[in-house]
């Protein structure tokens, strides 16, 4: 096995790229073979990735198993991370943060995970019918029974954050933050630098927008970002020209423009932690690559002109899934 560099997140020292196992199951079209996606994580833990993520949503519980049936015999090898909140409810994507609710998700999760300990376990998304405080309880709980290890909030505003952490320490906050989703930057990156919050960068390539993944909206049935207003129509084509730019700042430098990103991520912070997904083992081992990229100032000012006010169109989110959203909107910020 090799090793990577780490970073500190909450008690745990983590490779500092992380591999987010959603796609392997869920919102992209068409999954992998499950033996391909199984070689995948085995070939993830092989490379030194020790953080994956994963949630009783994706695939509705699928993602977890296959997480437990690939890598549970090698569980001392990595820091297991999963999320609740968001699941299956009636058969369909449901909300709940009550407490009852985040003990049925959490056993859930176990037994579909295959194991008795859950190392970071996220509150998915903020149940605005329920105080921060009451989930957050029901996850103390679940610690102090030794189903979970640390504590972690998954879109949440810095006001969120600090009242999630007066209740009990936050180990990591995880965001979508990318080159061209900057939300963090408002209130929530500062937030976890003061409190001492690891912060996990979801989507570090935007969806594949900066990974050489998308040049139309011709998606597959099942693709999320058929329904994301910036992936679509003329949005996207306005969209494609800033990518176009940066594609060429990456060749430029001598790198992919998924290491570019990831490397532009992972200079933010040394509390920040990337999780790209792939479902490819040429774009796993790519993206391990993005280490050896330095972001010189000259680089970062070179891509936030290229992303400047203006250069991406379109909400991040539909309405429906926007509403679930906590984190911090810029004022002129599109929204569906």
């Amino acid at each position: 096995m090799m090793t990577l560099p780490t970073r500190t997140i909450g008690p745990f020292q983590v490779s500092a790229i992380g591999l987010g196992c959603m796609n392997l199951s869920h919102a992209y079209g068409e999954k992998p073979d499950p033996a391909d996606a199984e070689a995948l994580l085995n070939r993830a833990l092989d490379l030194g990735i020790t953080l994956l993520d994963t949630a009783a949503l994706y695939g509705f519980g699928e993602n977890e198993r296959l997480v437990g049936r690939a890598i549970g015999h090698r569980r001392g090898e990595y820091t297991l991370a999963s999320k609740c909140v968001l699941d299956v409810i009636d058969g369909k994507r449901g909300l709940d943060g009550s407490p009852a609710a985040i003990a049925r998700t959490l056993d859930a999760a176990l037994e579909r995970l295959g194991t008795d300990h859950i190392d970071l376990y996220y509150l998915h998304r903020l149940d605005r019918n329920v105080p921060v405080e009451e989930s957050v309880g029901a996850l103390v709980r679940a610690k102090e029974a030794g189903k979970i290890g640390a504590i972690g909030l998954s879109e949440m505003s810095a006001a969120t954050i600090r009242r999630a952490h007066a209740v009990h320490p936050i180990a990591a906050v995880q965001t979508e933050y990318s080159p061209v989703v900057r939300n963090a930057e408002i209130a929530v990156l500062d937030t976890c630098r003061e409190l001492g919050i690891g912060f996990i960068a979801f989507s570090p390539v935007a969806r594949g927008l900066l990974a050489g993944g998308v040049a139309d909206d011709h998606y597959v049935e099942g693709d999320i970002r058929a329904a994301m207003p910036r992936f679509t129509g003329k949005a996207l084509a306005h969209n494609l020209r800033a990518v176009a730019a940066y594609d060429a700042l990456a060749a430029e430098i001598g790198c992919t423009s998924a290491q570019l990103s990831l490397a532009w991520v992972l200079s933010r912070g040394g509390h920040v932690v990337p999780i790209p997904g792939t479902r490819s083992i040429v774009h796993l081992e790519e993206n391990v690559g993005a280490g050896d990229v330095t972001i010189t100032p000259e680089i970062a000012a070179r891509i936030d002109a290229i992303f400047a006010p203006g250069a991406i169109r379109g909400p991040r989110y539909a309405a429906a899934m926007q509403a679930q959203i906590d984190t911090e909107t810029f004022a002129d910020e599109e929204l569906a």
